[in-house]
């Protein structure tokens, strides 16, 4: 069954559904929200609640806007970073680069060797700024004063890197 259609019926109340997704996108979401918070405790708290999200929500779902993977996945880490940010919790900044994560936790889609590619063709300095803000969890406040260099450049390759991510996906890229 196509991940858009789990969504549908857990927007219909299946929770047969939600069980699915949940065995298809746990393991990778897990991985993603451990990178980030580096506890694994928080992460399976954080994983759990980004599926009661995600089924609460099912009903807002939009196909056109990306694959179920990317909602997923969006969400788990934007619930990292208010978790890193609320409890004030120290992160090394050493995070894993973004190839180690497309190798090592990829998600379970046919895309992703598309997605490894077009990661080691962006520039590297595009890349570094995806790597701290993504996986480290950086803003760009903290990056421009972690790599010295000012906020319109760090926004500036943000950009850049999202930019040319899209080109190479021919698809939307989250910013």
């Amino acid at each position: 069954m196509e991940d858009t259609d789990l969504v549908a019926r857990m927007a219909a109340g299946d929770q047969a559904a939600i069980s699915e997704l949940y065995d298809r996108y746990s393991a990778a979401l897990l991985g993603l929200a451990r990178r980030i918070v580096r506890h694994r405790e928080n992460a399976e708290d954080l994983v759990h609640d980004v599926f009661l999200e995600a089924w609460r929500a099912a009903g807002t779902f939009d196909p056109e806007r990306g694959r179920v993977w990317t909602w997923l996945a969006i969400r788990t880490r934007s619930r990292a970073l208010d978790l890193l940010r609320s409890a004030r919790i120290a992160h090394d900044g050493g995070a894993a680069p973004l190839d180690d994560i497309a190798s090592n936790d990829r998600p379970p889609c046919a895309d992703s060797e598309r997605v490894r590619h077009a990661i080691t063709c962006l520039r590297r300095e595009d890349r570094r700024v995806l790597e701290l803000a993504y996986v480290g969890g950086m803003s760009c406040t903290e990056i421009a004063r972690h790599d010295t260099v000012p906020l319109g450049t760090v926004k500036s390759r943000l950009a850049s890197g999202l930019a040319q991510l899209r080109a190479k996906l021919g698809q939307r890229v989250a910013a």
